[in-house]
């Protein structure tokens, strides 16, 4: 396929980040002709500098009735787990809004159900991809461990527990001796600890993109390097319009260009509050510690995970938009922080990373067809969750563009649930899924 209206490529995912690889996977599974589009090579953004984590049990949302009494405190320090820049501040304001308008308790309690729905469809799908893809080896059940400072910090973090309990989420909550026997090498301040042993990691995530993309291209799937300015209905294509004046002809689009699609989507009459966080991270020689599994320090916002290729310290909240200057004071308190809470590790080599993350006010990803389209499919906003999420968004992408009854409700993922009305084409009939 060449991609010209005369002769159109079936679907143009727009986005070759881990989002977009996964559903250009799935699409090719329905005998699809796939071209990915990114300003960047494959999984050069935000797919290559995560944790690696695959968190089908993190099913809570940020925007919690918690959160709200821990945000005050934390963004006086600028260093902290979650800031706000205050030239930024006045910008992101309806954002926030929208935010504790979703941390509250009947908003809060009905993200959690859908992120659960959306967890096991993920669980499953990435399951079988990773089978179906021959890439089992690089994933890892090792688990992970929480830690807490004292047993107030521990109490605090109860009713999250409870409410992963109801949702038949396994853990164990442990006190000192039981986190000497997951991690040796903590600092004695760590008291209490819940470790999670359905958790699971891949050897690393830009690797683990790179290689689900190579058996995307293996089955005919191709690139084009180029920043997208529009994606609009052209007759019977979707015209993608590149920044220079080149075009591409398809069928069908998907929109699945992270922090970068919000532009996109206001193009098409689609007004998505989505905001940027920006994540920040050091990746630290491999053998820079023994790490048995990813280790959470909830308190402080960061985490620390083996990788294949080092060990990976970062997390935290930075709201910030695609324009600020890296902070990279951030990727610096983390390391320090790391190493008073981990005496052993070796800090010194280390490559710092910043990237963003797409998040939307309830942390639930958009997932739905565009309003002036069924032929445009929206697949962004995952926030820290778009490794985790992947598998599961690209089946439903795919189902949509099939018109096949996706495997769970996509009402509480729709491109305009901010706005109080459904697009009419997310009303079009649909048959039931295949088996």
């Amino acid at each position: 396929m060449s991609g010209t209206r005369d002769d159109p490529i079936d679907v143009a995912v727009i986005g070759a980040g881990i989002i977009g690889i996964t559903a250009a996977y799935f699409l090719q599974d329905d005998q699809k002709s796939v071209v990915l589009v990114d300003r960047a090579g494959p999984a050069e953004a935000t797919s290559a500098g995560n944790a690696g984590a695959l968190a089908f049990t993190d099913v809570l949302p940020l925007a919690s009735p918690g959160i709200l009494r821990k945000a005050p405190f934390w963004l006086l320090d600028p260093l902290g787990p979650l800031s706000i820049r205050p030239a930024y501040a006045l910008k992101i304001a309806p954002w926030l809004m929208r935010f504790w308008e979703a941390s509250r308790p009947a908003a809060f309690e009905a993200s959690t159900r859908a992120q659960v729905a959306l967890m096991r469809v993920a669980r499953n799908e990435m399951n079988l991809l990773v089978d179906s893809a021959g890439m089992t080896e690089m994933v890892r059940s090792d688990g992970c461990l929480e830690v807490y400072e004292g047993a107030g910090q521990w109490q605090a973090a109860l009713p999250g527990w409870q409410a992963r309990q109801r949702e038949g989420i396994v853990f164990r909550h442990v006190q000192r001796d039981g986190i000497d026997a997951l991690q040796k090498g903590l600092a004695p301040r760590f008291t209490h600890g819940t470790f999670v042993p359905e958790w699971q990691s891949v050897s690393d995530p830009r690797e683990f993109a790179l290689a689900l993309y190579d058996r995307v291209t293996k089955r005919g799937g191709t690139f084009r390097r180029g920043v997208v300015e529009a994606v609009e209905p052209a007759g019977d294509t979707i015209l993608v319009r590149f920044q220079g004046g080149a075009t591409l002809h398809a069928r069908e689009a998907v929109i699945a260009a992270g922090a970068w699609s919000k532009p996109l989507a206001e193009k098409l009459g689609d007004d998505v509050p989505l905001e940027t966080e920006r994540g920040y991270n050091t990746t630290l020689p491999p053998g820079a510690f023994d790490l048995k599994r990813q280790i959470v320090f909830g308190g402080h916002g960061f985490v620390v995970s083996a990788l294949s290729t080092g060990i990976r310290v970062g997390g935290a909240v930075e709201l910030g938009g695609l324009d600020l200057p890296p902070n990279f004071r951030r990727a610096k308190a983390m390391l320090d922080k790391a190493k008073a809470f981990l005496p052993g590790l070796q800090t010194e080599g280390g490559r710092e990373w910043m990237g963003f993350r797409p998040s939307m006010p309830d942390s639930l990803p958009v997932i739905g067809r565009s309003k002036v389209s069924a032929r445009i499919v929206y697949a962004f906003g995952h926030g820290h969750l778009g490794l985790t999420q992947s598998a599961g968004t690209g089946r439903l992408v795919a189902d949509l563009l099939a018109h096949r009854m996706p495997a769970i409700p996509l009402e509480a993922f729709r491109p305009d649930r901010f706005a109080g009305s459904r697009p009419a084409s997310s009303q079009l009939p649909q048959s039931p899924r295949k088996a």
